[in-house]
């Protein structure tokens, strides 16, 4: 329990939720002399214990520099989980490594991707994208018509419908992070607000929908009203500084904030006004489960508030008792991230996280407490609220309204359900193992 104190009468090191979750501000400052208190060591040592000297590779001319960076050999494991290696003709998955990131910015490399049929290699001089149907006047943008255009530039998340199923599965699958919330990243893009265009072609005001399609050999299209459209959907040119990566859409792609993944049409070629939904294949098929109640889950396109904790998480181990930093990623299709709360205990008491700003509307946000692991028994999760009073819901409340299979799932890339937005939590047991639980 936590224990009670004076408004000012709290040390930073005093625990403020059960199973040694320490006050926030705890490791402010104190980086040093709390390395000394820890008294684990672990890869810390005196530095009169002896004399420093010179390694193997301060002994000799390191390589040249290359004209594009590359990442040290000893980072080999941080990559992304894929889901057809051998590039059969299916749908293609690759998942970023979130427990072995940090920070909010997904490098571009590791950011996510879903292929229906692979990466096309589209001619950027070649391609265009044309807006018709409901319109005064069509037109046809090339990429150097729209590279006339003023940009803006904002960080914001893009995640999956399907993140995050093996999360539906009755019994706790043991498998990382990547496996379990991998198909969600955050980014900065930049390129042309999507409303300029829809002002330069005159929308007829009955219109209500957009019907957007890729390039693609499958054609991908999904329909997405126009409110959204003259919001914040952004046609986008760049990824974090640079010209999108291939599998990301070059040369452009449709964002729509906060909305689910498959909705953002990559290497988007047409923009169709209507004004009424198409009921295209994905949004009628895969994007409509069936609910408890027996209604669809239709045209629900927000991702809703989430968290989940990356460090420590699943696939790791803790070596030792002593201080931990426990920290993780938090982020809200509505809107910013107010407070984290997080359990050391499966949720017996909370302590509200610190959060790492800026903060910023429908982006990662990561947060951070520090945590005295005793050695014994332990639960972490984590529970996110953004500005709209929007909270994760527990697990069974979750699962009464949305649902669960009646088997277990094994495959990280099914569909069926979606929108998983509940608690992930992680046990610890004496040796320091983590493994996937439910609370």
């Amino acid at each position: 329990m936590t224990r009670k104190k004076g408004r000012n009468d709290q040390s930073p090191l005093d625990e403020v939720a059960g199973n040694g979750l320490l006050n926030r501000r705890a490791l402010l400052g104190r980086g040093l002399s709390l390395a000394g208190a820890a008294g684990v060591g672990a890869g810390v040592t005196g530095a009169a214990a002896e004399p420093l000297k010179d390694d193997e590779w301060s002994a000799y001319q390191g390589k040249t520099v290359g004209p594009v960076g590359v990442r040290s050999k000893h980072e080999d494991k941080t990559i992304r989980v894929l889901s057809n290696p051998k590039g059969e003709p299916r749908t293609q998955h690759a998942r970023t490594p979130h427990h072995l990131l940090n920070g909010t910015i997904t490098p571009s490399h590791l950011h996510f991707t879903i292929l229906h049929n692979g990466i096309p290699d589209i001619d950027p001089e070649q391609h265009r994208l044309v807006i018709h149907g409901m319109v005064k006047q069509p037109k046809m943008f090339t990429l150097d018509r729209l590279m006339r255009y003023p940009m803006v530039t904002r960080q914001t998340f893009i995640e999956c419908g399907g993140n995050s199923a093996l999360m539906f599965s009755n019994e706790p699958v043991q498998q990382t992070l990547q496996y379990l919330h991998g198909v969600v990243s955050n980014s900065e893009w930049t390129g042309v607000l999507l409303s300029t265009l829809l002002d330069e072609v005159g929308i007829d005001p009955q219109a209500k929908w957009m019907l957007v399609e890729g390039a693609d050999t499958a054609a991908l299209t999904r329909s997405v009203p126009l409110t959204k459209a003259w919001d914040d959907a952004i046609v986008v040119l760049y990824q974090n500084g640079q010209r999108l990566m291939a599998e990301q859409g070059y040369p452009m792609r449709l964002l729509l904030p906060g909305w689910e993944g498959n909705m953002n049409i990559k290497y988007v070629r047409r923009i169709k006004i209507t004004d009424q939904p198409a009921m295209t294949f994905y949004e009628a098929r895969n994007y409509s489960p069936l609910l408890p109640d027996g209604r669809a889950y239709k045209f629900y396109f927000v991702n809703e508030v989430k968290s989940f904790i990356t460090h420590p998480s699943f696939g790791t181990t803790l070596k030792e008792p002593g201080y931990y930093e426990i920290s993780g990623i938090a982020y809200s299709g509505t809107g910013t991230i107010k407070r984290v709360m997080v359990s050391a205990d499966g949720g017996q008491s909370w302590a509200e996280a610190a959060i790492q700003g800026p903060v910023q509307d429908k982006a990662f946000t990561r947060f951070h407490i520090p945590w005295r692991w005793d050695g014994q028994h332990a639960v972490l999760t984590s529970r996110a609220v953004d500005d709209g009073g929007n909270i994760q819901p527990l697990r069974a409340d979750f699962i009464k309204t949305r649902g669960q299979s009646k088997t277990p799932v094994t495959n990280p890339m099914a569909f069926g359900n979606n929108h998983y937005n509940s608690l992930t939590s992680w046990g610890i047991n004496s040796k320091g193992e983590i493994s996937h639980v439910y609370i």
